[in-house]
């Protein structure tokens, strides 16, 4: 199976399965000499970890990260950094049932057809437990990149949607809701609404805004390798995603010229940001922001056809 890394300067290849012994990663690229705050990089971990509420996953996993090569005396080495992340709750009898049925809207169907052999046990390497190794490496680069700041929070659950702009909102509240929204008042309307969809035996949709501040002008590399690609492929990569949008989006398709063009003041800024932080592929020093569509997670109590 190939596709299994991201980068170019500093690239992280993932591997493991859902109900594997382990996890895992290995960055290639990272500098040297960045002391690794062991402490942040597992707190990062724990805002992903599942069985946190009501509304996600109930799987206890202590996502624990343990690393074997790349680092001495806390400092990184500039060789690759290898890290493991053991699986303590697998359950693996718990899908013995589908061993010989494709559930619907999962990898299972095309796995098969296409290797021939799949680990079926919570979709193997399909499943959104491989992220777990991508929050490991984005809490070293965020420690590489401390004057970038990285934002990412809910705006929209089903049709409940978080109206304000984000400039208008308070990030400093995002972690204290399970939805991680931005807005209170809407975080407890999405919470309800997912609670009930649960109750239906059913999953439900939504997006999530990502804002990008303080990022330097000059990153992305005409043709093929443009920032806002390269952002795209990595964002379309996480599991369930069946969009991405940046800048304006879809919404600037419906303006004219005149409308969406960002003029430029004497500053070097933009007075609009239609463009996202992003012109000719390229950043411009403004905000990069850009919203991500997940569909409902495909499984669900309610019966389905299948083979």
């Amino acid at each position: 199976m190939a596709g299994n890394t991201f980068g170019n300067i500093f690239k992280l290849t993932t591997f493991g399965e859902s109900h594997g012994p382990a996890l895992g990663g290995v960055i290639d690229g990272c500098p040297s000499g960045i002391e690794l705050d062991l402490d942040f990089i597992e707190s990062e971990m724990q805002r992903r970890k599942p069985g946190q509420s009501s509304i996600v996953t109930q799987r206890k996993e202590e996502d624990s990260v343990q690393f074997y090569s790349g680092i001495f005396e806390g400092k990184t080495t500039g060789t690759p950094i290898g890290f493991l992340i053991h699986n303590k709750d697998q359950k693996s009898k718990d899908y013995s049932h589908i061993k010989d049925t494709y559930r619907p809207s999962h990898a299972d169907f095309v796995y098969d057809k296409k290797y021939g052999h799949r680990d079926y046990r919570g979709g193997g390497r399909s499943s959104a437990r491989e992220t777990a190794s991508r929050v490991v490496a984005g809490a070293i680069a965020k420690l590489i990149l401390k004057e970038i700041k990285i934002t990412a929070h809910v705006t929209s659950v089903g049709n409940i949607k978080v109206d304000a702009h984000y400039s208008k909102l308070d990030f400093s509240t995002i972690e204290n809701n399970p939805v991680r929204c931005a807005d209170p008042k809407t975080a407890v309307e999405m919470e309800n609404f997912i609670k009930q969809i649960r109750k239906e035996g059913d999953t439900v949709g939504g997006e999530v805004s990502c804002v990008i501040e303080n990022c330097p002008i000059g990153l992305g590399e005409p043709v093929f390798d443009k920032l806002h690609a390269e952002l795209g492929k990595a964002m379309l990569s996480i599991n369930a995603v069946k969009g991405f949008e940046y800048g304006s989006g879809f919404d600037g398709s419906k303006l004219k010229g005149s409308q969406h063009n960002d003029s430029i003041n004497s500053e070097g800024k933009t007075e609009t940001n239609n463009s996202g932080g992003i012109q000719g592929g390229i950043s411009n020093g403004m905000d990069i922001y850009f919203n991500v569509a997940f569909k409902p997670v495909a499984t669900i109590m309610k019966s389905q056809k299948t083979i």
